[in-house]
């Protein structure tokens, strides 16, 4: 029996007008391995720029809409054949679980920018949608995108670091070293606004990264931790740096260490994890290496690519090229953006294999108020917040 004809999935973005950095980015890994097409789109609420993003776009007459309303709506009464399947929400963080509860109840596919929501409770009515909809949640941890992120992951599962002990991971940033909210810098004003960011700043934004990474690579949970936050921008409403000490359910301490106001730095995410017979080490700035040092052995540099040795298959899977030629945070993006594909069209539902989903963001809700739990008691350790505990909430 010979194949179906292939064809390329039908996606359209909520969010992303001209002007902001990320839309283009998820536009650019969307199309990058030909899987997806941008059939119709809400980027901006100002008019102007919506229609110059649609025409850049090549969106062809009436796609374009004035309100993600109207485009779930509108988009509901095509053809099965023309309508939309995955919506792209690429929003302030605000109307990502607004967004997201709609398109489900509507019977569209999610791909949605992280965090999740603002809080854990507004994203816990999200898993009754995900419940009563035969629908795929996929969250864009752009990082866990990325070949050798996964090839690290398979080291500590085959057990190449014997037993963890110790997980550090970090994430400086140095880009609100000053107010830049003050000088009509929309990225800056949003991020660092209660009302449309959420109830933390920095450990929201960037920390939700750097715990996804660790507990990924690792495998291990977070069970306790202790944090403090700080705000050192004069007069800003969020926190813009934090550090974290914590322990794991499976034995290993750790550290995590976020900021936005460290001068000089651009993304430094790093992890480095040691374990009783060896080490590894990776960073985002430098994605195509991977360093592992085994116990009492000479240190190894592990290359991305293709055609090099020693790499896992999930890692291979994820790689288009051959060494020596740089990959990275286009890839990373593309590679969610194609598991997302492949899921659509095997019909699956819930969570597409190799993508975040809905229990990871739910997760990265419940460690940014655990760490506000902690930050505001005088315990010495802080427990995880049990997400078991706290029900599905309600979908209206």
């Amino acid at each position: 029996m010979s194949n179906p004809p292939f064809r390329r999935i039908r996606y359209g973005m909520i969010g992303g007008g001209e002007g902001a950095f990320i839309g283009q980015v998820h536009r650019m890994a969307a199309a990058l391995d030909g899987e997806l097409e941008l059939v119709c789109g809400a980027f901006s609420r100002d008019m102007d720029n919506n229609a110059r993003t649609g025409v850049r776009c090549g969106l062809t007459a009436g796609r374009t809409y004035a309100s993600w309303e109207e485009m779930l709506a509108t988009e509901s009464t095509l053809p099965e054949s023309q309508r939309v399947e995955l919506v792209a929400i690429v929003t302030p963080n605000h109307l990502h679980v607004p967004i997201t509860l709609a398109a489900l109840q509507a019977g569209f596919h999610v791909f949605c920018e992280k965090p999740v929501a603002r809080t854990l409770e507004e994203a816990l009515p999200l898993q009754q949608a995900m419940a009563e909809n035969q629908c795929l949640f996929g969250l864009a941890h752009t990082y866990l995108g990325y070949p050798l992120v996964w090839q690290a992951r398979e080291m500590v599962r085959q057990g190449k670091l014997g037993k963890l002990r110790k997980i550090h991971v970090e994430y400086p940033q140095g880009w609100l070293g000053t107010k830049l909210e003050d000088t009509g810098n929309r990225q800056a004003a949003w991020r660092t606004d209660p009302e449309l960011s959420g109830a933390s700043g920095a450990m929201g934004d960037i920390g939700t990264h750097a715990f996804g990474l660790a507990e990924f690579v690792s495998g291990h949970h977070i069970k306790q931790l202790c944090a403090t936050l700080s705000i050192h921008a004069e007069g800003r409403a969020l926190d813009d740096d934090g550090d974290i000490l914590f322990r794991t359910e499976e034995g290993a301490s750790g550290t995590l260490i976020v900021s936005q106001v460290s001068t000089g730095e651009d993304n430094g995410l790093k992890i480095r994890v040691y374990g009783e017979d060896g080490a590894l080490e990776w960073v985002q700035r430098n994605p195509n290496r991977l360093y592992f040092t085994p116990q009492g052995d000479v240190p190894q540099i592990l290359r991305a690519g293709v055609d090099q040795p020693g790499l896992c298959e999930a890692a291979i899977d994820r790689l288009r090229i051959p060494g020596g030629h740089p990959e990275g945070y286009l890839e990373a993006m593309a590679n969610l953006y194609a598991d997302m594909a492949q899921a659509i069209r095997q019909g699956q539902h819930g969570s597409a294999p190799g993508v975040p989903n809905l229990g990871d963001g739910l997760r990265g809700m419940a460690f940014v108020q655990t760490v506000l739990d902690s930050h505001s008691s005088d315990a010495k350790w802080t427990p995880f917040v049990d997400i078991s505990q706290l029900g599905s909430g309600s979908t209206q």
